[in-house]
């Protein structure tokens, strides 16, 4: 499984943006994961929506074609480790782009993201 999707990329899918919907369904054929953190900052649109039930339930659906990997101690380890070298280097992340990071560093994944510039500063780390 060679894909970590970010939140970002999740929600321009869900929206149908149509590069991104045709993007997915090239590398759905090489696997694609998806974070706890992931899930739960897409969840977060829901809950600000006129109606979180239907909306809930049409993500969780989307989830639910994908692998999901779970806040574990090595993605625990990994994120403190680049936590620290980030800081070090003043080019701090959010910490929840950082617990996605981690776990695609952790996974060996690609990282599925919009955001290639912000997620460059991690060292290791693959987005595309």
């Amino acid at each position: 499984m060679p894909y970590l999707l970010d939140a970002d990329w999740a929600i321009e899918v869900l929206r149908g943006r149509p590069d991104a919907v045709r993007a997915l369904d090239r590398v759905r054929g090489g696997g694609i994961a998806v974070s706890r953190v992931t899930v739960a900052e897409v969840y977060e649109g829901a809950f600000r929506s006129a109606n979180p039930g239907a909306g809930l339930n049409d993500m969780r659906q989307f989830f639910s074609a994908f692998l999901t990997l779970e806040l574990s101690d090595a993605v625990a380890e990994r994120f403190a480790e680049q936590r620290a070298h980030l800081r070090r280097h003043g080019e701090m992340i959010s910490d929840l782009d950082l617990f996605v990071a981690a776990t695609a560093l952790t996974y060996d994944l690609t990282l599925l993201t919009f955001n290639r510039r912000h997620f460059e500063r991690v060292p290791g780390l693959k987005p595309t």
